[in-house]
């Protein structure tokens, strides 16, 4: 973690939000959230749907229609990472989601801190599935966690950790945003806006190809890559990220940042519990108490 001063930083106990994606086909959308993912209409405004477990929105379907779905190699989400409590209840997601469309699954990795499964909704928006291992064997470099893309076989996965009971109580085991992981320009500028401006820590890079960080000390609550988009410039309004929120626990939190923005000539809109802006490459952010 770097050597900011404690008020130039994120609070430790800085978590993610709702996810917002903009959406072309809201049945489509919604029955692979709903019936692949698991999650629960769990509110419902401004014809959107939220999605979520135990009545905790997770991610927020919007209706765009007549938006394109953005290009490949264009800056904006790269996934929306969705945590699960144990590995059973992970086991639980990765079957379904596999059962309801098998294509639609894209890969599995052990890094160290977590074993994850990647998957791609319907509209092109990546999305992982994953757990932590106990924090107390993270190894940390210095500064930097050491993460690693290892062999993790799903059938395996699933024949040691997928049971009955975790697929028939699906709907009421919880799980969170954990992170989530943008596709931009460029990772400098990355660093530059989400480190040393907004004030989360760096945690980990990847051959100046991709930057991780959190706040108190989790391995990453967001991650930048340039590995389909180097050098895009600012989204056009497409379909895909809308909003990222990021939830504090004080609205002194908020100001502060207010604060750190204006300083750093980034234009926002403060509401005194939230305040809204963009990053260099326009995707929106929000950060709210939570």
């Amino acid at each position: 973690m770097t050597a900011a001063s404690t008020q130039d930083l994120l609070p430790a106990d800085l978590t993610m939000g709702t996810v917002m994606l903009k959406v072309g086909d809201m049945k489509l959308m919604g029955d692979y959230y709903g019936n692949a993912l698991g999650l629960d209409v769990v509110a419902e405004q401004d014809g959107g749907l939220y999605y979520g477990r135990l009545g905790k929105p997770l991610v927020h379907l919007a209706p765009a229609v007549g938006l394109q779905i953005p290009g490949r190699s264009e800056a904006g989400l790269f996934h929306t990472a969705l945590l699960f409590e144990d590995r059973a209840a992970l086991a639980a997601t990765i079957a379904t989601a596999a059962q309801y469309e098998p294509r639609a699954f894209v890969g599995s990795a052990d890094h160290l801190v977590s074993e994850a499964f990647y998957f791609t909704d319907p509209e092109g928006n990546g999305i992982e599935l994953y757990y932590d291992k106990p924090r107390d064997g993270w190894e940390w470099n210095g500064t930097s966690v050491v993460m690693d893309s290892l062999p993790l076989p799903p059938q395996r996965y699933l024949q040691e950790h997928l049971s009955e009971e975790a697929v028939a109580g699906q709907h009421a085991a919880g799980a969170g945003v954990g992170h989530v992981h943008l596709q931009v320009g460029d990772v400098q500028t990355a660093q530059d806006f989400y480190v040393d401006t907004l004030g989360f820590e760096r945690t980990a890079g990847w051959h100046g190809q991709a930057l991780f960080v959190s706040a108190g000390g989790y391995h990453h609550h967001m991650a930048m890559n340039v590995w389909n988009s180097r050098g895009a410039g600012p989204r056009r309004d497409t379909l895909g990220l809308g909003e990222v929120v990021i939830e504090v626990p004080s609205g002194d939190d908020v100001g502060a940042l207010a604060d750190r923005l204006k300083a750093a000539g980034i234009e926002s809109h403060h509401t005194g519990l939230e305040l809204r802006f963009e990053d260099p490459w326009r995707n929106r952010l929000r950060v709210a108490v939570r």
